[in-house]
Parts: structure tokens; sequence; C-alpha cells
């Protein structure tokens, strides 16, 4: 939230927060007390149920005094301990990557035991952003009816929230809200008991069957806080009379809610000083009602439907500080009335369909820090549209950040920009009109920190031998992606943190950027090089870099082997190298990486076995891709164990051998995948993606960034893999494409294909593939893609609405019949295909059945033509007396048919 937000959050609970002052200060007033033995014994087995890695509980122990132990606070005059502070002092989203590896050391892990209850007199619970991996928060702390504060947010709780929780009538603050959206709640009712609420955050914890969230929530008089941010909450009453007349804060974001207008009684909230309504599906204009918010200081309905232009009512909100209209469908000019809002610190109005000039009287705004502007119709040159943000003159020496990508803007880098002193943030990418190359008094424009993004523009020329800020400055991200850059690559200064060259024309070794002369350690975590012209091998000194997190050297012509020393990289969380002329084995030094979570090494020539310690040494991995390279032998066994691998390539090899039965123990597969995943790692600070990857969907070579978390993918084709596709193959519920073709694999198609519900493509051509199409293929309702083409498929192709519309190609080369095929299906076929529709495709041992069905029939048709005729033809009164009733049945029907 932004920084005003913080304001609010503050001041709204400065009272109640009095009794947890900074850490420091209690400490030192602890020293006058000692606490009870029997407090004491209760924290030591707490610390003992407690994985702690990083010793943040080392003074636990050391001293016989408990209220001197780390995060423990206790009364000046009784000794109790009235304050556990556990929380993890790092923000799990301060790395590039989530969990970054810094965080995940300072984890608490195992689990809370119960002697918390021995702490009679705690009034302050924090254990947030632990990982106790998906346990349910424990029932037990509903009898610590003294809590006042319980904070168990970002912390691995799984489950449902144990509605006992409504016991702890004395909560003020209850925070439960979790990223991993594993917690969920069947309905609030609990809610409706803890009548002194103040602060309640349930953010995504899943609320979807929760349908009475509002009912409970309006019975809380005390509130003054909501935050129901992505709570999978589908529909917001239309009209209520609300009773939490104190709310101040009120946050329903990413809920998505079907409600097209947003309701009536949100507007007589009117002490509400924060409303936050962003990622929904609210149209139609801006509404009138939100005039009577008058207190207002925070407005985001940012990634809304809203169709109108900005009213001029909006301009009355004289105490707003932060406002967000961004990527909605606003239309009309930017209007001079903004100059009344005197507070505004940020204003978002990217992604829009605004045109026309920014007004001069922008230039007014002596609060503005921050302008988006990315995205709208402006069609203006640079320096105009900066000669408005500079007059009359205020705005310079405060604004802070500007985005201005994707305006159609034109013209040079002026130098109007060193007028902004400030400047901390500046974007300009996507504006195909700036062809200019880079003067040299741009890299001295901020005196303070510095991150700046000329992306997807025509700029051109050569970087300077070493890109540097003014002295002190802290250049942290650099984006310089997609333009006309040549020459060698620059030297970097120590501050650089992020820097994406990507897609131009650099040329020559890479060594000049990683080998250089070190002033002082780097900080650099990001390095993107990929798709230029980088030529000689990789550099051995990847140990002057240990921050790095993510490399991307791919599409260039680099050679020789991957240096021993990127094994060094303890941090390294994505490496893509694909697209080059490395060769040689991989080196045994990288299953030191063992944070790595991406790797993809594609479209080179590496040979050698695929090493198992992939399996064993980078058990994080979720994306592995190795294909188009000389690798041979078997796949290992080790693979399987990759519990969060959602994407395997290891296509175009020589592997042989079978695929490994034990696939089916790749969990995430197995599990449907969305979003809250932990592939959703892959988005930095700046909102970018920062893992891509290319992978052959639908017989297609397709680029995934963004819904990169959404794939479930294994290509093993063009191999020489032999024997059957194991059955438990179909256990990963969660798979999206699945390719084995081009290999030599033998058996049937797996009769309970039909699990892999979410399939969306699937390749199986050029293999040895026999028997029929198991019926239970029809049901795969998402297949858009199928290739079953030269195998030895025979019968019927099964009847659905999905199967009989692909085109005839994916059935080539086969002995099938039926549509879509020109082939029609003889009667033996069709009896045999709705035989097999009975049977359901009994296996491999099939065919033999059916053989001894025929052996069976045979025999007994002359086992029973002998004990029926056999009588007839050598007993003479038996023939006489079946003749005689054979004669008497046609008299009957002859006198019966006149």
């Amino acid at each position: 939230m932004a920084g005003s937000m913080r304001v609010v959050v503050t001041s709204i609970f400065l009272a109640l927060l009095i009794e947890t002052s900074t850490f420091e200060y209690v400490c030192a007033a602890n020293r006058n007390v000692s606490c009870h033995e029997v407090e004491r014994q209760a924290l030591l087995k707490l610390k003992q149920d407690l994985i702690d890695p990083s010793g943040r509980l080392a003074s636990w122990g050391n001293n016989l005094n408990c209220c001197n132990w780390s995060g423990v606070i206790c009364d000046n005059l009784t000794g109790n301990v009235i304050q556990l502070r556990l929380r993890n002092p790092l923000d799990p989203y301060n790395g590039f990557y989530i969990p970054s590896e810094a965080y995940a050391k300072m984890w608490f892990s195992g689990k809370i035991n119960p002697s918390l209850l021995d702490l009679k007199h705690l009034r302050y619970l924090d254990l947030s952003g632990s990982n106790f991996g998906g346990i349910q928060i424990p029932e037990f702390l509903s009898s610590m009816h003294t809590l006042r504060y319980l904070n168990l947010s970002a912390a691995g709780f799984g489950g449902v929230v144990p509605p006992q929780l409504g016991n702890l009538t004395n909560l003020h603050v209850l925070d439960l809200h979790d990223f991993s959206s594993l917690v969920y709640a069947e309905n609030l009712q609990w809610l409706s008991h803890l009548v002194k609420l103040k602060h309640l955050d349930l953010s995504s914890v899943d609320l979807s069957k929760a349908s009475d969230w509002f009912q409970v929530t309006n019975t809380l008089p005390s509130l003054v806080e909501i935050h129901l941010s992505g709570c999978q909450l589908h529909r917001l009453p239309l009209q209520a009379d609300v009773n939490f007349s104190s709310l101040s804060i009120l946050d329903l974001s990413s809920n998505s809610f079907s409600n097209p207008l947003i309701p009536g009684w949100i507007f007589k909230l009117n002490s509400l000083v924060s409303l936050d309504l962003s990622h929904n599906n609210f149209q139609g204009q801006l509404p009138h009602g939100l005039r009577n918010l008058s207190s207002l200081r925070y407005l985001n309905l940012y990634w809304n439907n809203f169709n109108s232009s900005i009213p001029s009512w909006l301009y009355g909100f004289t105490s707003l500080e932060f406002l967000n209209l961004g990527s909605n469908y606003l239309h009309g000019s930017i209007s001079n009335g903004f100059q009344n809002l005197t507070s505004l610190t940020t204003l978002d109005l990217s992604d829009n369909e605004l045109t026309g000039a920014v007004p001069n009287s922008m230039g007014s705004l002596c609060s503005l820090k921050k302008i988006k502007l990315s995205g709208l119709h402006l069609s203006r040159d640079l320096s105009e549209i900066l000669q408005a943000l500079s007059s009359p003159g205020c705005l310079l020496n405060r604004l802070e950040s500007l985005y201005l990508d994707s305006c159609e803007i034109f013209g040079h880098l002026t130098d109007r920009l060193l007028l902004f002193k400030n400047l901390a943030d500046l974007s300009l990418s996507g504006n195909s009109g700036i062809i200019d190359t880079i003067p040299n008094w741009f890299w001295n424009l901020s005196t303070i920190y510095f991150s700046l993004n000329l992306s997807h523009n025509q700029i051109y020329g050569e970087l300077p031998h070493r890109i540097r800020t003014s002295p002190g400055a802290d250049l942290v991200y650099v984006d310089l992606s997609f333009n006309h850059f040549d020459r060698p690559l620059p030297c970097l200064s120590s501050k650089v943190n992020t820097l994406d060259l990507s897609n131009n024309l650099f040329s020559g070794p890479i060594s000049n950027l990683l080998c250089s002369k070190m002033e002082e350690p780097y900080w650099l975590e990001i390095l993107h090089l990929a798709d230029n012209h980088l030529s000689g091998e990789i550099p051995d000194c990847w140990m002057n870099w240990p921050n790095l997190v993510s490399v991307d050297l791919e599409n260039n012509s680099l050679s020789g082997v991957i240096p021993s020393s990127m094994g060094s990289l303890n941090l390294l969380q994505s490496l893509h190298l694909r697209k080059n002329n490395l060769s040689g084995v991989l080196p045994s030094s990288l299953q030191n990486c063992t944070s790595l979570l991406a790797i993809d090494l594609g479209e080179n020539h590496f040979v050698g076995n695929i090493p198992g310690w992939i399996g064993e040494k980078l058990s994080d991995s979720i994306i592995i891709s190795l294909g188009s390279n000389r690798f041979q032998g078997q796949i290992p066994d080790n693979l399987c164990s990759l519990s969060y691998l959602t994407i395997l390539d290891l296509a175009h090899n020589n592997l042989s051998g079978t695929i490994p039965k034990c696939f089916m123990n790749l969990s995430a597969m197995a599990a449907n995948q969305n979003s809250s995943n932990p592939i959703s790692y892959a988005f930095g600070h700046f909102g970018t993606s920062l893992e891509t990857l290319l992978l052959m969907i639908k017989g297609i070579l397709l680029e995934y960034s963004s819904t990169l978390q959404l794939v479930t993918s294994m290509d093993l084709s063009d191999n020489n893999l032999a024997g059957e596709i194991p059955a438990g193959m179909t256990d990963l519920l969660g798979l999206r494409f699945l390719n084995l073709s081009n290999n030599h694999l033998t058996g049937r198609i797996p009769k309970n294909i039909s699990n892999l519900r979410l399939l969306e493509s699937i390749d199986l051509s050029r293999n040895q593939l026999r028997g029929e199409i198991p019926p239970s293929m029809s049901a795969l309702t998402f297949l858009g893609y199928l290739n079953l083409s030269e195998n030895n498929l025979t019968g019927k192709i099964p009847s659905s609405t999905q199967l009989p519309s692909f085109d005839i190609s994916s059935y080539d080369g086969n002995h099938l019949c039926g549509t879509p095929l020109l082939e029609i299906c003889s009667t033996d076929a069709t009896t045999s295909g709705d035989h097999n529709n009975n049977e359901n495709n009994e296996g491999d041992g099939l065919e033999v059945d059916w053989l001894w069905f025929y052996a069976s029939m045979a025999f007994g048709f002359v086992v029973g033509f002998w004990v029926v005729m056999g009588p007839l033809l050598f007993n003479k009164s038996w023939r006489f007396r079946y003749f005689r009733i054979l004669e008497r049945l046609e008299y009957k029907i002859r006198n019966g048919h006149h």
C-alpha cells in the first residue's frame, strides 16, 4: 500500500498499539523485572518445537530471566509475559522472487507447542511470516482469552480457520491474511462474538463459501479496518443498512464481484479514509455516490471497467492523497481541475483512453511525488510534456516517479529532465517515436536512488564504458531492452541491482561486464543479456556476483562449457542459457545452486547423461528444460522427487530406456494449477515477469511469460524411449500439455487417460502404439490439439463431440475408421467398438482374451450341437417325437395365420 496509506493506518491505531511500543524501549524496561518460572518453561517448550534455522531464538535459555529474551516482553510490574513478537523481520516480497533466500532463512517452521496456554497474561502474539508447512491454525489458541492482538499472517498455515477463534472475545486485532490461499473458512459466524474487534484482515483467505461475510462483519460495531482482498467473494449486497459506522479502511480488492455497480451502502460510510475496490468488475460511470466520502485520503479503483470521463466532482476531494484510476475505460481529456487536489501525492491515470495534452496546472501540485500516465494517447513531444509538468515549477522539487510508457511520445531525450532534482524512477518505455542516443548528462539525473526504463524504443549507439550515476546515487534498476544498442557491453557500478540489456545488438564477449576489476562488492541480482550477438566463452568469474538471482543469456552465440564457478551462485533461482553453442557435460558444481527454481539449457550441444543430482539437490525446481541437446542414457528416477515440478522438457535428445513409472509422484503436476502456485515467484519489484519460456504447445513454438504459472507440461518427444506409457501417468491430473511423440513406445494408450481432464494438447504420434483409442478419451473436453498419427491403432474412433472434430491428419498412418476419416466402419468393427465400450478396454491381455472367447464359443457350439442332435440321430423314438412337435407347431402357425 502507498506511503500515505501507512500514515492512515498508523494514525488510526496509535492509541490501540501504545502497549506495543518499540521493541528496544520495552526490552530496556524488561531488565527491571524477572519472569515467572512457569512461563519460562513454557517458552522453552515452544522453542523446542520450533525449527529456527537462523538462530533468532538463540537468547532463549542463555539467561534465567526470560523477560530479556529476544521477542519476549513482560509487564513492568508483575513480570508476566504479555507479548511475543516473533514475526519474520523481513518482508516476504522484498526479494525479487518469492520466497527470497534471505527471507526463507528467517522462517520459523515446525509446530506450535500448546505450552503457550501457560502464558496466562499474554495479550499480543505475532508469528507472521513463518512457514508451518500447511498445518491448520491450532485450535488451542482459542483458549488464550487474554489475547488482544493475534497475527498469524503469511505463516504457511492451511486448512479451515478454527471457528473456536470466536472465543477470543477480547481481540482488537485479528490478522490471518495469507498469500498462499491455502486457508479457508466455511462461514464467519464465529466472528460475530468478537465485538471488540477493530482490525480484521482475512486477505487471500478463501471465503467463497462464506456467504455470510457481510452480515457478520456488519454486526461488529467497533470495526475500524476491514481487509478482504482476494477472498474469492462473488457478490456484494446491493442495499443494506450499515452498522459499522466507525469504519475507516475498507479493502475489497481482487474479488471480481459479479455486481456491475458499486453498492450504494458503501457511499454511506462517511468515516472512510481509505477505499480499495481495485481488480473487480465494476462498470459504468464513476459513481456520483463517491462524493459523499469527503474524508477519503486513499481511493483505488484500478483495473475495473469504468467507462466515462473524469467527473468534475472528483476534484473536490481536497484531502485525497492517493488516487488510482488506472486500467479502466475512462475517456476525454485530462482536465485542469486536478489543481484543486493540493494534497495529492500519487496520481495514476494509466491505461485508459484519455487523450490530449498534459495540463500545465499539474505542475502546481506541490505534494505530488508520483505520476503514472502510461498507456494514454498523449501524442506529444517529450519536451512539451516535461514543460507542462515543470510549470509553474512547484513540482520540480517534489517529483520522484514519472511513468510515461506507451504514450505515443516522440522526440529526443531532452535535458529538461535535469530540472527534476529528486527524480527517482523514470520510465519512458514503449515509445517508438523516441529516436536518439543517450547523452552523457543523462547518467547524472539523480543524486539519490534511481531506476531507469527506456526499453522498447529506438535508442541506439554505444553505452558509456561504465554505467554509473552521480556520486552517492544508487542506480538500482536499468532496463534498456528492445532497442538498437551495439558495440561491447559496458561495465557496471556496484550499486546496480537489475540490468536488462536483452534484445539489442551488443556483440563481443561478456567478460568485460563480468570480470572487470571490482571496486567494491556488487549487488547485482538480475542479469538479462538475451537476444544479442554476444560470442566467446562464458567466463569463469561468477564468484564475483554472489547475489545473482536470475541470469538470462539465451539466444546468443556463446560457446564452450558452463564454467564451474557458476556453482558458487547459491542464491540463483533462474538460469536461462537456451539457444547458444554450449557443449560438454553439465558441471557437478551446479548442484550447489540449491535455490534453482527454473533451469533452461535447451537448444545447445550438451552431452552425457542427465545427472541424477538434479532431482536430489535441486529439489525446489519448478521448470527443467533440457530439450534439443545430445543427452543420452535413461531418464533418472531421481527426477520423480521434484514435487514442485510443473514443466519438464527433455525433447529432442538421444534418451533411451523407458518412461519412469515414478512420474506419478510429480505431485505439482497432479494438482490443478492457479496463479497462487509456487511459479508466481516470477514477478519482480516492478511488476514485470522475470520468467519466460519457449514451449512446443499444440504443435507450435510459443513463448510463455505472465501466464507461465498456469502451465503444466511434459515433453519427452523425439528420443529413443521404449516400452509402455506408464498407467500411473494418468494420475497427473493437473497436466495440460503432454508430448511423447517420435519415440518407440509400444502397448496401448492408457485406458484411464480420461483422468487427465485438463489436457489441452496431447501428441502420441510416430510411435508403435496398438489397440483401439480408449473410449474414455472422448471425455477430454478441454482438448484443443490431438495427434495420434503414425501408430498401429485399430478400430473405430470413439463417437463424441470432441474426437471426430479433429483434422484427418490427427489419425493418419493407423488402421482406424469412423468420423472424421473417410473409411466407414464395418458391422464387425462397430460391434467390436460397442463391445469395447462395455468392456472399457481391458489392456494388453485383451487380444488373448478375445482368442479364448472365440475358441470357447466354437467348442461350446460343437458340444451343444452333439448334446441336442446326438440323441436325435441315434435314438429313433426321440427323433419321431421331435418331428411330431415341429409338425404341430407348423399346423398352429398356419391356422393362426388364417
